[in-house]
């Protein structure tokens, strides 16, 4: 027994010390936000919640000799997952291009332009059978086991930055719930000038493959999406559009859909004051699995806004405005408004 606590003894500190000679450098960040939603949807009853957001991550990152820098991260939330281990890892290299390793996502969602909208916490419940989306990316997917190249800025174009995404099957057997296998993707966004103004351009396309037993799917997850904000001084103006189509919906993965999404959003600063407005409406064509088209839609239509105010460094008031009317199968559901009164406090 004295032989076995010596060598545990010897052990942990051998590896105390090869931990503080070889440490990686960690820096952490996060926020902490909570406020007051008062939900009213129509032909429903009223309810308020507090509602809170509360982030806190670990970034680790240590550069070699040649110059090359590998980085890392891990999340812990109090959300509905309460962590967030699945980062892999990320090689930057000195020419200024990026290679993204295990879980790297999807590169076509990496490009995504962001479309202001109101920055509070507000929403109105939707039934789980609508499928109408909200965001540009909602036809992008990948596996765990997948890579991400980020070219360097200036990329054959000045202004001009790609990705390029690629993951391969797991290995899993198919079940009747549909899952990806694979996936391939690019996306692109271009930076320039005009006059006072900078614009930004961004696109993306994908296309997974996935499998299920029994009936096969009439649409696999893929889609494109391509948007564009304009810069100048304190005003942005932002736009997008989306259009692909989603397989393995709802709780037992046997629907599918395909879907359109426009969104238009406008960001006012004015000194610690931030004004968000922001719309986006949604159609989506969703059936059982290996089913035609039906003629009887999903759709959403949503419109926010928000002011922000800076009360002090790293801490911002919020006060947000949703409005919403959906449809599901055609009938109209889910209609009504939601406000929000609450802070962030980030570092």
């Amino acid at each position: 027994m004295k032989k076995e606590l010596l060598m545990g003894t010897a052990l942990v500190s051998t590896l105390g010390a090869a931990s503080v000679a070889e440490a990686v450098t960690a820096t952490m960040s996060g926020n902490h936000q909570t406020g007051i939603e008062f939900d009213s949807p129509t032909g429903g009853t009223d309810t308020n919640a507090q509602i809170n957001d509360n982030n806190f991550t670990v970034s680790l990152s240590e550069t070699t000799d040649g110059g090359m820098t590998i980085s890392s991260s891990f999340k812990v939330m109090d959300e509905n997952t309460k962590e967030d281990y699945d980062a892999g890892f990320t090689l930057a290299f000195t020419d200024g291009s990026k290679l993204d390793v295990i879980a790297a996502g999807n590169a076509s969602g990496s490009h995504a332009v962001s479309i202001p909208s109101s920055a509070g916490a507000e929403g109105v419940a939707n039934t789980s059978t609508n499928m109408a989306p909200t965001g540009l990316d909602f036809m992008t997917g990948s596996t765990a086991l997948g890579v991400e190249y980020h070219t360097a800025a200036d990329f054959m174009a000045d202004g001009l930055k790609m990705s390029f995404s690629a993951s391969t099957d797991t290995g899993a057997a198919a079940t009747s719930t549909y899952r990806i296998d694979s996936h391939v993707a690019i996306g692109a966004t271009y930076v320039t000038d005009l006059g006072d103004t900078a614009v930004t351009i961004g696109a993306g396309y994908s296309q997974v493959e996935g499998a299920k037993t029994g009936t096969a799917v009439n649409d696999d997850t893929g889609g494109v999406h391509v948007g564009i904000s304009a810069v100048t001084g304190d005003l942005t103006v932002a736009a997008g559009f989306a259009d692909g189509s989603v397989a393995g919906v709802t709780d037992n993965g046997s629907d599918e859909y395909t879907a359109d999404v426009v969104k238009v959003g406008v960001k006012y600063v004015t000194g610690d004051l931030t004004f968000n407005v922001g719309v986006a409406s949604g159609d989506a064509d969703d059936r059982s699995i290996g089913s035609s088209t039906d003629s009887l839609d999903d759709g959403q239509d949503v419109t926010s806004a928000s002011v922000s105010y800076a009360v002090a460094s790293g801490v911002t008031a919020i006060l947000g405005y949703t409005s919403t009317e959906s449809t599901d199968e055609g009938v109209g559901s889910d209609d009504g408004t939601a406000w929000y009164i609450g802070a962030n406090m980030a570092f």
